[in-house]
């Protein structure tokens, strides 16, 4: 069957948003948003796989929600709210874990590196999260998911799930006028320059909000003092700047700030290295102070005033909250009734 198309993703609530999620993530939320229907989620219950102060979730759940608004994302006309409000992607997530195989999850990279030597001791969700978001996704049958390339392996995963309920239950979702799918197969959106910003300290790793050196990201809430300066002092090599990408591919961290710049400026870094090939870091990170102080100024003074507004945002939460379950509610319904579940 034909499945409308539908835009979902989420975004965790751990504090300290920065450039990377940004760029990585949020400025193409807000592109999207011309072209779908989109759905944009502050997935708290994603966030709680691992231990969070309860004094500081809700904050971190508010400067998420400020931080889509002050970057571009319209509530009204789409869809702003937290995970924890709509139980159905919590319901979906136990289908799925009696879908989904210990072996597909067992194969999760990610669970294996954020849990280390001490698998033992780790939650059950960090290790059964990406059933969850599978559910997440699915619970709106929704059929684009804009993901970074450390998150192609849980689409992935949302894929198989979604498959194996379809093969599963074909006689039941054809009995119930579904066609020969319930689910919809999601595919990844992964475009445009620096998908996968990296530490300014340290070009070999990702920008990350757990690096003990603030230097090491821009937050979205620096103001522009603290912007220049961290640029100014991001780790660069003595070489100029090549004038053609190969010469970035043996030096991280120039190719980590020109693929910033790239994506700042909304162009590639081919085009990058034609206006600045040949020029040392300081004309170049100059520039590069300028552009990043003119596009995340504004951001961060946003953000900062929505924060200050707390009864704003839970009013947004509530309302695309609202209009989630209504999706939500409509689909696990018919999930009870193709799975054979007596309801009322």
């Amino acid at each position: 069957m034909a499945f409308k198309q539908l835009v979902f993703s989420g975004v965790q609530p751990t504090g300290n948003l920065h450039l990377g999620n940004y760029l990585g993530a949020i400025v193409k939320f807000v592109e999207l948003q011309k072209h779908f229907e989109c759905i944009y989620c502050v997935v708290d219950l994603h966030a709680i796989t691992t231990w969070q102060d309860p004094e500081e979730l809700p904050k971190a759940i508010r400067e998420v929600t400020a931080a889509f608004i002050a970057c571009g994302i319209d509530p009204k006309k789409h869809i702003v709210f937290n995970q924890s409000q709509v139980a159905e992607h919590a319901e979906l997530a136990w289908v799925f874990n009696c879908v989904a195989r210990m072996g597909w999850l067992n194969r999760m990279t990610q669970f294996k590196e954020k849990a280390g030597k001490d698998r033992e001791n780790v939650s059950v969700g960090l290790f059964a999260y990406p059933t969850l978001m599978a559910a997440d996704i699915l619970v709106y049958r929704a059929t684009h998911v804009p993901v970074g390339e450390d998150q192609k392996q849980h689409l992935e995963l949302s894929r198989d799930i979604a498959q194996k309920f379809n093969n599963d239950y074909s006689a039941s979702i054809a009995k119930h006028g579904f066609g020969d799918a319930f689910f919809p197969q999601p595919e990844p959106l992964i475009q445009g320059p620096a998908t996968r910003v990296m530490s300014l300290r340290d070009g070999s790793k990702k920008m990350s909000k757990s690096d003990a050196s603030d230097y090491s990201r821009i937050n979205l809430t620096d103001d522009a003092d603290t912007i220049a300066q961290k640029i100014r002092k991001a780790k660069t090599d003595p070489e100029p700047l090549p004038s053609e990408e190969k010469g970035l591919e043996t030096r991280p961290e120039a190719d980590n700030l020109v693929g910033i710049y790239a994506a700042l400026k909304d162009t590639t870094k081919a085009d990058v290295l034609r206006e600045f090939g040949g020029a040392q870091f300081s004309t170049f990170k100059s520039s590069l102070v300028d552009l990043s102080v003119a596009k995340l100024g504004p951001i961060g003074g946003e953000m900062k005033r929505l924060v200050a507004d707390p009864a704003y945002i839970d009013a947004v939460l509530a309302d695309g909250s609202n209009r989630a379950r209504e999706i939500a509610a409509k689909t696990m319904l018919s999930v009870k009734d193709i799975i054979g579940l007596v309801r009322r």
